[in-house]
């Protein structure tokens, strides 16, 4: 059994400039896992990103929502992950207010 997790984050960015800081973090943390993913995809559709992660046999799914004030993550771990829900939360809360800090610079990848 699949196990869901919801992740709100506030931010003042607006609507483009959330989404352009989002994207960066993905492709930083793409080059910095790259040895542990077997496949990864981002597909943009508005102001919605899917993405899929496929990661030592297990495939994660999760939607973003940029909305002018918040984002939205929810992410789909299966029944293997669910047990590190907790953790995987808590990276992910991590990254994105990191990357939606006003001031912030993304790292080089």
């Amino acid at each position: 059994m699949s196990k869901s997790i919801v992740i709100v984050v506030p931010h003042s960015l607006g609507v483009e400039a959330a989404k352009k800081r989002i994207s960066e973090r993905i492709e930083v943390l793409r080059g910095a896992y790259i040895d542990k993913l077997a496949y990864s995809e981002m597909n943009w559709t508005g102001n919605r990103a899917d993405l899929r992660v496929v990661a030592f046999g297990q495939t994660i799914t999760a939607q973003i929502d940029v909305e002018p004030e918040q984002l939205r993550i929810e992410a789909q771990l299966p029944w293997l992950l669910g047990t590190l829900a907790g953790r995987i939360q808590g990276v992910l809360t991590h990254n994105a207010r990191d990357s939606l800090r006003i001031g912030h610079t993304p790292p080089k990848a």
